[in-house]
């Protein structure tokens, strides 16, 4: 009998929901976006209060200081752009209007990491994890499945403070409970075992659990870490993870370097180091290519990140 099919979602619908139901609720909510009306999926929240939707053109730079100056004005802007040009082009105002003056803006990025993949590496998103960390006063959360990405928007609306939300536009299969609530900081337990431990954000999150079940068919259990907060990232989850499994894999959609995988190597250095391996971008611009496509390329495809498992685990008990 063969299994049933997830349905895959499309994270910014999540988004634009609770964002239409939070902004019938709270008439301080605006949108701000960069000619990004339909990729932002925006339309609704035009059509219901367009006086409340400022559209800035493609002018990063700006939307970037409008959104930090509707916040001080009392506004509560949610800045949304594709990611790879949100992060690029204003990075400067990110860090000086928005985090350095711990404006209560929230920065989303759509089509994070290499949504836009046919367009290639000027579009792929695929730094921004690096970028954003580093800021103080950011927290950095990239969601795993719809429910998650409404979770985080409820709860960014009520954090006061800057945020950056990074999001897909690739359908992914909801992974968390219905009643989800999002908690900054904290990792969330999707499957337990004591061989390795798988670490995601994203859409790489739903293939390490398809690799952590093939996985188990070999005989190996592998706990199943969602780290969708980058920033400020869960110790405590790690150093469980590193001393209960003894090995730690990452992957994401980013580059290797800066991004999750680097975060949690910096606990892991420091706190109880393991093996490890981290999967992603390898330093490299990205070739051109559907995101399923380069994901699989880059050694991100469940059988790939199974095979990259059994390795890490070979590592491990070589060292015993």
């Amino acid at each position: 009998m063969n299994a049933v099919t997830p349905k895959l979602h499309d994270c910014r619908d999540a988004f634009v929901g609770v964002l239409e139901r939070l902004g019938a609720e709270n008439p301080k909510i605006v949108a701000v976006c960069n000619d990004s009306v339909g990729s932002s999926k925006l339309g609704g929240f035009k059509s219901k209060w367009p006086e409340r939707l400022v559209n800035v053109g493609i002018a990063e730079q700006n939307m970037v200081g409008v959104g930090a100056g509707l916040a001080n004005g009392g506004l509560l802007p949610f800045v949304c752009g594709a990611a790879c040009f949100l992060t690029g082009r204003s990075l400067e105002q990110i860090k000086a209007d928005i985090a350095y003056s711990n404006a209560n803006v929230k920065i989303v990025g759509i089509s994070s990491g290499m949504a836009y993949g046919e367009l290639g590496p000027t579009h792929h998103s695929v730094e921004d994890f690096a970028w954003t960390r580093v800021l103080p006063n950011l927290p950095v959360v990239a969601p795993c499945d719809s429910i998650e990405t409404a979770a985080a928007v409820e709860w960014a609306a009520s954090y006061e403070g800057p945020v950056f939300l990074r999001l897909s536009r690739v359908g992914v299969p909801d992974l968390l409970p219905a009643d989800h609530k999002f908690a900054l900081g904290k990792a969330n337990l999707l499957r337990d075992g004591d061989a390795v431990t798988l670490v995601a954000n994203g859409t790489l999150t739903h293939r390490m659990m398809k690799a952590a079940a093939i996985l188990a068919e070999q005989g190996t259990e592998a706990r199943v870490l969602n780290m969708a907060t980058v920033r400020p990232i869960d110790v405590d989850a790690v150093v469980a993870a590193s001393r209960d499994t003894g090995a730690i894999l990452t992957a994401e959609e980013h580059s290797t370097f800066g991004g999750l995988g680097s975060a949690i190597a910096e606990i892991v250095v420091a706190e109880s180091p393991v093996p490890m391996k981290m999967l992603g971008v390898p330093g490299i611009f990205a070739p051109t290519g559907s995101a399923e496509f380069l994901l699989d390329e880059f050694g991100m495809s469940p059988n790939a990140i199974a095979e990259a498992a059994i390795a890490l685990i070979a590592r491990k008990t070589s060292r015993a």
